[in-house]
């Protein structure tokens, strides 16, 4: 695993425009992102186009999109944050379109947000329900749901959390367990339309 003063050196890099750092970035970080993606995506089932591999790959893509094409994270927990969101972003998508062509992009209620993510959320309503909650969230307190990405799309642990924002176990636990009380409530309220 590379250093953390190494990675703020390439990060920093990135933040001015050099697209090699973020690239030597991605390749150190590469094995925590593609850990990332296989327990997002445990527990789905076979016949998914979409695998840790290619989730990685297409974050990739929506991290060095992002702005006017240079990527701009502050640190390590910056990164990582990023990273969760694109995923979050990647498996909405592929959630929708793998929708839009098995039942005409129906929209069902999702009525229970488990207290771990081990087995992964399905690739369907599920998503689409949490996404939409999520939005629901961001809109009251966008630190929320970045404890929620952190959690369910980067799958880490709260520990580990609280080591990427610099804030305590403690209030992480807090953060959390008051964010699934609002996706909790926001999932069991009728579907908008």
């Amino acid at each position: 695993m590379p250093l953390d003063g190494d990675i703020t050196v390439l990060l920093d890099a990135a933040r001015d425009g050099d697209r090699g750092a973020l690239d030597r970035v991605l390749s150190a970080l590469y094995q925590e992102l593609h850990g990332m993606a296989r327990r997002q995506l445990a527990g789905q089932q076979h016949g998914h186009t979409l695998d840790a591999t290619a989730l990685v790959h297409e974050a990739y893509l929506k991290l060095v999109g992002r702005g006017n094409g240079s990527a701009q994270f502050d640190d390590r927990a910056h990164f990582f944050a990023y990273a969760a969101s694109a995923m979050r972003s990647v498996i909405v998508d592929y959630a929708r379109q793998r929708l839009a062509q098995k039942r005409g992009g129906d929209l069902h209620r999702v009525t229970e947000l488990p207290e771990n993510i081990e087995g992964g959320l399905s690739l369907d309503e599920d998503m689409l329900g949490l996404d939409t909650a999520l939005n629901r969230l961001t809109a009251v307190d966008p630190r929320l749901t970045q404890v929620v990405e952190l959690r369910y799309f980067a799958g880490l642990s709260e520990l580990e959390i609280a080591a990427l924002l610099q804030r305590s176990e403690r209030s992480v636990r807090r953060d959390w367990q008051k964010a699934r009380m609002f996706l909790l409530a926001s999932l069991k309220e009728p579907a908008d339309g």
